[in-house]
Formats: structure tokens, sequence, C-alpha cells
């Protein structure tokens, strides 16, 4: 928890960043759902009022919070991806480095679920289908790629893989928000995406 004391004195764009740092570390506690300004602030160590200084409602601070995942998320997945030659290995590269994001930021992945499963059209529902179709986006482009160099079987069909491929994330979260023990998530996700590759791979 960071002390009012030092928090008081940040710069604006350092305090907004400290609070959407906050409800992501929140999220990974609880319900992001019930986690209110009170409880960030809390979380703080300041008041309300310093809290809505910076934002002028919870939905904000939401909407902040996803744009941050966002940014970070795409960045380190691009970053991964531009590291490999090989379509193959960038698609494990973004995989892996997917998955080190979410063992960093637990409650990243929560906070995309709890708004997707929010009815109606909401703005923070759109900026998470927004993520999702972005992120499936780098992907479908790896395998066309794949399938181009002759690394991916020629009649993959590129939709579903990459369905495919956010599934195994999304069921990689949801097997650690399952257990009561500490899940080793990058070991897990390198076993997963082996089994995936074999389907990929041309072998001949």
């Amino acid at each position: 928890m960071a002390s009012e004391q030092n928090s008081k004195h940040l710069p604006a764009d350092e305090r907004r960043t400290v609070t959407v740092e906050a409800v992501v570390a929140l999220a990974a506690q609880q319900n992001p759902t019930d986690i209110t300004t009170a409880a960030i602030a809390q979380h703080m160590g300041l008041t309300q009022g310093a809290i809505f200084r910076h934002f002028p409602t919870k939905e904000s601070i939401v909407q902040s919070v996803l744009d941050w995942v966002s940014e970070k998320l795409m960045t380190r997945v691009d970053q991964a991806a531009r590291t490999q030659h090989s379509p193959m290995a960038a698609l494990e590269a973004v995989f892996m480095a997917h998955i080190g994001f979410i063992a960093e930021h637990p409650g990243a992945p929560r906070m995309l679920l709890a708004e997707l499963q929010k009815s109606g059209d909401t703005m923070q529902k759109r900026m998470v289908v927004t993520l999702i179709a972005n992120y499936r986006g780098r992907i479908t482009e790896i395998l066309d790629r794949g399938k181009t160099c002759g690394e991916v079987v020629p009649d993959l069909d590129v939709d579903a893989a990459s369905t495919l491929y956010v599934g195994m994330i999304q069921g990689l979260v949801m097997h650690s928000m399952a257990r009561s023990e500490p899940v080793d998530l990058l070991k897990s996700a390198s076993k997963t995406f082996a089994v995936f590759k074999r389907g990929l791979v041309c072998t001949n």
C-alpha cells in the first residue's frame, strides 16, 4: 500500500497510473465488480476525494484500467513476436509472453472477464471486445505467414485456430482461478502450447 504522504505528491499522470495498478492488484484478490472507490482509496492510503480529483467516476477508472491492460499486453506480445523469425516460434513467444503478463498481473484477465459478463452494450465491454479482436488479428496474421512459408499445414482453418488459441489462454486462467494452491502458469502454458502446436505444424 502506498502511503498517503508519498502518494499525494505524485504528478497527475503518475497518480492515475498508480490508481490503475491498484485496481488491477485488487482484482487479483476479489471480484472486480465488487471493487469500490473506497477500497481503492484505502489500498492506496488516500481519501476517496483524492481519487475523484483524477477520475470523475468509477466507470472512468475501469476504462483507464482496460486501456492500461490493452496497451501493456499488446506491447508485450508485439515485442515477443518481433524477436522471432519463424512464424511458429513467434506464435509460441506471443503465447508465453501473454501468460507471463497474466502471471505478473492476475487481476488483469479477471477485469476483462468481469466486463464481458455484464449485460448490455457498455463502453467497457466494447473495449474488451476490441482488444480481443485486435489480439486475434495478430494471431491470424502469424498463422497466415506460417501457411505461406509452409511451416503450418496448408488446409488449416485459421479462424478456428485463432479461436482455439485464445481459448487456451482463457482455460489456463480458469484453471489457475479454480485451484486453491498456486499454479505454475508458465509451465502449464508450455505444455498446453506443445499440444496445440502438434495440430498445426507440417510434418513432411
